[in-house]
């Protein structure tokens, strides 16, 4: 699953962080390239170099912002209403860290987002250098593609191009995760900020679909939701075993030869499931895991059932559980 960035580029030319300085002038130029070539939706919509494919998305793309501002409660200053072409398969990748032998995240600090878990970049060579120092440090590491950004409102942010290839109901859940984000973000809070973003994500798509009549939109949502269940109980399972063999006396040795064999166990699991197509099993097997697969299902669904205790004392009103949210912690 793609993960979502929350860019820390916002005031890089106020940041004293030393150290800092490269990574954020790399990453506000790449911003500033993305805002110059932005194209209004309704422009791009009468242009050749977009297709009859990516103009029907543009159009999902308006009316899901619209259902979010009108229906959902969500702040209409959270983009959307521009385009912008990537000359890159990928929007970005996110470098993420945890301590070898503890369910512990390694964070980095920046202006605007405060405390968050990943280092996001536009350039994945820069991406695969940033990890191989964090290897070299001795720390579990993974490598993801981004899916989406907010610049939490700070400017209007553009559907780019790599998105529009997205299957459709995700591609509305894109547009709801990511106003969720301009309409409330708490700062250095990233495992609030991504369970929030994605309960409403939820929540707002199930809407969309059962409003605009789109059945088979909200059946594959369902479907993949309650896959998901599924993967992120047995996660959580072995998470737990995992967090146990770190606290445990045993030497450090054993714990990784241990951490090895859980790992392991978790994939079979996950493999028995059936929800890993046959012609993919042996190539899962044989993918590195380490504590990052752990942490990072985490980070966007820690929260659900506080969230849903929420929902319930708003009386299922998106602008009340908005407020709520706001005010109360999970």
């Amino acid at each position: 699953m793609k993960k979502y960035f929350l860019p820390c580029f916002l005031l890089f030319v106020f940041s004293t962080a030393q150290g800092c300085a490269f990574y954020l002038y790399g990453l506000g130029r790449e911003q500033f390239r993305i805002i110059r070539n932005r194209v209004p939706i309704e422009e791009a919509l009468t242009l050749a170099s977009f297709s009859n494919e990516e103009k029907s998305k543009l159009l999902l793309v308006k009316e899901a912002k619209d259902f979010g501002v009108q229906v959902f409660g969500l702040s209409s200053d959270s983009g959307f209403s521009y385009v912008t072409k990537l000359d890159r398969e990928e929007i970005g990748w996110n470098v993420s860290a945890s301590e070898e032998l503890q369910l512990k995240s390694i964070t980095w600090w920046f202006p605007v987002a405060g405390e968050v878990p990943y280092k996001g970049f536009f350039d994945k060579n820069l991406a695969e250098e940033e990890e191989e120092s964090l290897k070299s440090k001795g720390f579990d590491t993974k490598i993801r593609p981004i899916g989406g950004y907010s610049t939490l409102g700070w400017f209007s942010d553009p559907v780019l191009s790599p998105q529009l290839k997205w299957e459709s109901h995700r591609l509305v859940g894109l547009v709801f995760h990511e106003m969720a984000h301009a309409t409330n973000y708490r700062k250095g809070e990233s495992t609030w900020n991504e369970s929030y973003a994605s309960f409403v994500e939820d929540k707002a798509s199930i809407k969309f679909f059962e409003t605009t009549d789109r059945k088979k939109w909200l059946e594959a949502w369902e479907r993949e939701k309650k896959q998901k269940k599924v993967s992120l109980d047995i996660l959580k399972q072995f998470a737990k075993e995992l967090d146990t063999l770190y606290n445990s006396p045993i030497t450090s040795e054993a714990k990784r030869e241990r951490k090895k064999t859980l790992i392991q166990e978790c994939k079979n699991a996950l493999l028995s499931t059936g929800l890993v197509p046959p012609d993919k099993g042996e190539r899962f097997l044989k993918k590195e895991w380490n504590n990052e697969d752990f942490l990072g299902a985490f980070l966007y669904h820690s929260l659900e059932k506080e969230l849903e205790a929420l929902w319930v004392e708003a009386n299922q009103d998106p602008p009340r559980f908005h407020e709520l949210a706001k005010r109360k912690s999970p």
